[in-house]
């Protein structure tokens, strides 16, 4: 990483109130712009989040705001209303009010004098949501945006369903994650020593935890469809530089966007990172030099300047070579591929039968299968990603193939379609694709998940008649592999994913004939690369970091634990989120963190499920101010309805300031 400690031009950095059109209302904002003498007007960038810009994401704006004002942008940071130091309460993510400011935001960035007119949008998770849903609402100064880490459908490529299914992971954990961040204060040197309480004590009693909505809408109805862009690519008006990694639960919107949106006005890129922006060097790398590459997307769309980004392949990825199962990779070995049309001339689909004959095959899983699947939002920690799968092949049906006879790379989306029957009339079907060594090891190679109630598609349930067989087909997360030759591949096939997937209330079985079932497989041509001029990248460049103080806990608790009843059957799982833990910021600001989520169940019994999310969150500055929130997120099952229940206290110079709890009951309808 070479840090940049001096730029081309000078930059003031400032902190301004923006109004947004009900007038009464207005966010904060930090602004890193030029000033040098006879400064012309420059283009602006905007970041868009909740996620606190003067603690929690300080760190990481450090790195890119100021090195984009160095090149020429005015970058701009702002709290979304109700979090961080912006005025108003929090709502729902991503709801009418939250893009509504955000494009009030955008107009009144392009207005300023010190701005062109021209706008761009960037962020990662959070932020590259918003702005790709910001983009289709098409406000005219937003030309060009770059998404990381984000989606074009809410409902089954986000945090609370996958596959029509429950994501039991996510849908508790991220739930209870924002329950926490929302209840955060906003800081006593930004908004006033007088204010900061009023608005706290506002912003707490207008909480609803986010579980009670996401549980109340099991199907993929209008509520899902509000900021899904998938519903209209053509909405899009802005250039659009797409970029994912291949251990990144958002990946595929990558190859959606570069399918569906016009080729003079997107890009693709693929890494093999986490949930992370690819310049910060976490596992699994290779870094690259991001900023640049962006800038020269800004640079293309903004100040109209041929930078030759838009002759770069529609689509670079990075292609895996064959790795040893691990739970983090420093570097993963592969090499870059460019296409230039998506679904590429140089994929074909190679369709395998998973066996011969006619005998049927019984699909039993133990409720605890999925243990093993490895954190759903891979942040580059040590125990993020799967390890050796051949404890979670044994708790399925597995379909191996010979060893193979030549290298095969795969590039897309793999699918299996099975032949099946269930005994019960809602169950759930995973398939995970397996690099199987010589000496037994299983490298997860990638995977999905159906929920055979919508089988027939994600806004409607349709339940299972037992006693009768059906095809169903369904798609696999996207990766780029290479299986190597005297290597085997393995489809497992299982009934259970937990925690991934929240169990049907239930215990049943799948019967699956394997004959009539198969996995496709996007075979790429590696002969395609001939002649194509080698992809690269710059190495890795920032701002200089600001200098953050972390503090090691005490005692660390692992990042995740198993552990197993044997008496009772009970399978725990254990997680330290690992977000950031304690850390001291320049003006004196301690922020402590602390998380844990807990996964518990019975391996005979799917009614057993439950899942817990615990924070504490203080924030002290000297003897001037101590804020503190703690809160808890439970959530379990009968055979009918979901049970949530939730509580946070909230608490300045150790006197509780608001305490809140809420219990809610929603009926299981295609859950």
């Amino acid at each position: 990483m070479h840090y940049r400690e001096h730029f081309d031009r000078q930059v003031v950095v400032e902190d301004v109130w923006i109004p947004t059109r009900d007038a009464r209302t207005h966010l904060h904002a930090r602004i890193w712009r030029p000033t040098d003498a006879g400064t012309a007007p420059v283009p602006a960038l905007l970041e868009y989040l909740p996620y606190r810009k003067t603690d929690w994401t300080a760190p990481r704006d450090a790195q890119r705001h100021p090195w984009y004002a160095g090149h020429g942008y005015a970058s701009v940071r702002v709290d979304i209303r109700g979090h961080g130091d912006s005025e108003g309460t929090p709502g729902d993510e991503y709801d009418a009010q939250e893009l509504s400011d955000g494009v009030d935001v955008v107009n009144w960035l392009a207005e300023q004098p010190w701005c062109t007119g021209k706008v761009g949008m960037f962020g990662i998770s959070w932020g590259g949501f918003n702005a790709l849903q910001i983009a289709a609402l098409a406000p005219e100064p937003l030309k060009a945006i770059v998404t990381v880490c984000s989606t074009d459908d809410r409902y089954d490529n986000d945090v609370h369903y996958t596959g029509g299914a429950v994501l039991g992971v996510d849908m508790l954990a991220w739930a209870g994650t924002m329950l926490a961040f929302a209840s955060r204060p906003p800081d006593p040197t930004s908004v006033g020593e007088d204010r900061w309480l009023p608005m706290w004590r506002d912003r707490l009693e207008a909480l609803e935890p986010f579980l009670h909505t996401w549980l109340a809408h099991q199907q993929r109805d209008d509520y899902w469809r509000h900021g899904s862009v998938c519903e209209d690519y053509s909405a899009i008006g802005a250039a659009v530089l797409a970029v994912g990694g291949w251990n990144d639960p958002y990946r595929d919107t990558v190859l959606r966007l570069v399918e569906h949106l016009p080729d003079d006005r997107v890009r693709g890129l693929v890494g093999p990172w986490s949930h992370q922006y690819p310049d910060r060097g976490l596992p699994p790398g290779p870094a690259i030099g991001f900023l640049q590459e962006t800038l020269r997307w800004w640079d293309q769309h903004l100040k109209d300047e041929d930078t030759g980004i838009m002759r770069e392949p529609l689509l670079r990825a990075w292609l895996n070579d064959p790795v040893p199962p691990a739970t983090s990779y420093e570097v993963m070995p592969g090499r870059w591929v460019g296409e230039d049309d998506w679904p590429s001339p140089a994929v074909r689909w190679d369709e395998r039968p998973l066996g011969q004959g006619v005998t049927p095959v019984l699909v039993r899983s133990p409720q605890h299968t999925g243990l093993d699947a490895g954190r759903f939002f891979p942040f580059g920690n040590a125990s993020d990603l799967p390890p050796d799968q051949r404890e979670e092949d044994g708790r399925s049906v597995c379909f191996d193939s010979e060893p193979l006879d030549e290298r095969v790379e795969i590039l897309g989306r793999p699918r299996v379609r099975l032949r099946l029957d269930s005994a019960t009339p809602r169950a759930h079907v995973i398939a995970r694709i397996c690099d199987v060594a010589p000496d037994g090891s299983s490298t997860l190679v990638t995977r999905g998940v159906l929920n055979l109630l919508s089988r027939h598609g994600r806004d409607r349930a349709v339940e299972w008649t037992p006693g009768t067989y059906e095809a169903v087909e369904f798609e696999l997360n996207g990766v780029g592999y290479a299986f190597p030759p005297g290597h085997r591949l393995r489809v497992a096939v299982s009934d259970a994913y937990w925690p991934w997937v929240w169990p049907h209330g239930e215990r049943g079985e799948l019967t699956v004939l394997p004959a009539e079932s198969a996995v496709l497989l996007p075979v790429r041509d590696p002969a395609s690369d001939e002649g194509r001029a080698p992809i690269r990248f710059e190495e890795p460049e920032q701002a200089v970091p600001l200098a953050v103080e972390h503090e090691r806990a005490v005692g660390p608790r692992p990042e995740r634990l198993v552990t197993h009843d044997v008496a009772e059957g009970e399978w725990t799982l254990e997680v330290d989120p690992h977000y950031g833990g304690s850390r001291v910021y320049p003006d004196g600001l301690r922020y402590d963190e602390s998380a844990r989520e807990t996964y518990r169940i019975r391996s005979d019994d799917p009614l057993s499920a439950r899942a817990v999310s615990e924070w504490a969150i203080r924030l002290r500055r000297g003897d001037d101010w101590d804020a503190e929130i703690i809160t808890r997120t439970e959530l379990r099952a009968t055979a009918t309805e979901f049970i949530m229940d939730s509580r946070m206290e909230a608490r300045t110079d150790g006197e509780t300031v608001v305490e809140r709890a809420w219990h809610r009951t929603t009926p299981r309808t295609s859950a």
